[in-house]
């Protein structure tokens, strides 16, 4: 079914123009997701890539790691568009990355931009680069699917239940299930529901589905996290340590879904999680409740994101880690 535009007026209206006209005179476009993906970016992807497809342009979709998709969006429409790093073509005339807030966030497949006559980049994350050679970023956005949404209604692209499925994925999650980001949301959800979606199920599989692996893992994450009231001016800091020993086999969705338990401590106005990886490397991801720019502190600190919602990478020690982050946060 079709569906009516979010609003009349939208002030990324010219480049959506700029965007589609690209997009239509395109033979081969190639669609590139984030590394560590979500559902935000890979939903904006995969429903891009169907458009695309039906309109007989030759589309791939990746991202260059993990090895496989997390299994919480292994349903989603539009698997067949995506292949592995290594098949990504090197030379296309159009790359359009999604969710993507810098170069470094494609990992590998950043060398891909090269090869392309045009980039596009579309996203919703305050401190995105620009790196594309047509940049369509609006911070106010509350997930990149609702812009690739607005997008599509400024294109005349009618949503059916597979795009709506994608588009949805990536809206539950990146609003905390509609906790934040205003009535917008709810608009757009409203819209994407009537398609016939099944709404629970998409959020269910996406945030409420764990391994009985998760728990121990929690036990032991949570039962060390550590509380810095004089943190953030007196508001409070809250922190856990992921280490290697306490993944096991347990899938990037859990581990991920730590700082969202972590958040509801009431005593901290900002949680955070280190998360350590195979090399030793840590990824920190940052939350705030309502008064403090975390994406700010993480830029500060060589990354980015939202202004809620933010994360880094480091190569230090986890102790090093927590002192630069609580120096930072004042």
């Amino acid at each position: 079914m079709t569906i009516t535009a979010l609003s009349d007026v939208d002030p990324c209206e010219a480049k959506f123009a700029q965007v589609a006209e690209v997009l239509e005179s395109a033979h081969t476009v190639t669609i590139l997701c984030h590394v560590q993906p979500d559902a935000d970016t890979i939903g904006s992807g995969l429903a891009l890539g169907l458009v695309l497809e039906r309109r007989g342009i030759s589309v791939q979709v990746a991202f260059s790691r993990p090895s496989a998709l997390p299994e919480s969006m292994r349903d989603f429409p539009g698997l067949h568009l995506l292949v592995a790093p290594t098949d990504v073509r090197e030379s296309v005339d159009v790359l359009v990355t999604v969710d993507v807030g810098s170069e470094g966030r494609l990992g590998e497949l950043s060398s891909r931009l090269a090869g392309a006559n045009r980039t596009i980049v579309l996203d919703h994350h305050r401190s995105n680069s620009e790196f594309g050679s047509i940049n369509v970023v609006d911070e106010t956005a509350a997930s990149t699917t609702a812009l690739i949404a607005r997008f599509f209604d400024a294109w005349g692209v009618a949503i059916d239940r597979d795009i709506a499925h994608c588009l949805y994925a990536g809206l539950v999650t990146d609003t905390g299930s509609f906790r934040w980001g205003g009535p917008l949301p709810h608009v757009l959800a409203a819209r994407l529901l009537a398609t016939g979606i099944d709404g629970d199920a998409i959020a269910r599989k996406l945030l409420d589905t764990h391994p009985f692996g998760w728990l121990p893992m929690l036990a032991s994450v949570l039962g060390s996290a550590v509380l810095v009231p004089e943190a953030a001016d007196g508001r409070g800091l809250v922190y856990a340590v992921i280490r290697r020993s306490d993944i096991g086999d347990l899938r990037s969705e859990e581990i991920e879904s730590v700082v969202d338990i972590v958040r509801t401590t009431s005593e901290a106005e900002v949680a955070a999680v280190l998360k350590e990886s195979v090399s030793g490397s840590w990824s920190i991801s940052l939350r705030a409740k309502s008064a403090i720019d975390v994406s700010a502190v993480a830029e500060s600190l060589g990354g980015g994101g939202h202004r809620l919602s933010a994360g880094y990478t480091s190569t230090t020690s986890s102790d090093e880690i927590v002192a630069a982050l609580v120096a930072a946060l004042g």
